[in-house]
């Protein structure tokens, strides 16, 4: 079975780049559990749609500086 002429083949040495970067990936989600979590005394007091909205975008947002990140893992570049 022949190989796309796209695809290289897989590196048999693993890249520190992967534990690196899971790591990195747990703490800015730690970091952003916190941060919304102590967040919750002041939206506690927001009507329940306003509250709502609130943890619906704090539940995406947290992709954004991870997105990199995993480029970042796998071509080393941040992109």
């Amino acid at each position: 079975m022949d190989r796309p002429v796209n695809q290289l083949p897989p590196n048999p040495d693993p890249s520190w780049r992967k534990p690196v970067g899971a790591l990195a990936i747990i703490g800015i989600v730690t970091v952003w559990a916190v941060v919304v979590a102590g967040a919750s005394a002041v939206v506690g007091g927001w009507h329940w749609t306003a509250q709502a909205v609130f943890y619906l975008v704090a539940g995406i947002a947290w992709i954004f500086p991870v997105r990199p990140m995993l480029g970042w893992m796998e071509t080393g570049r941040f992109r």
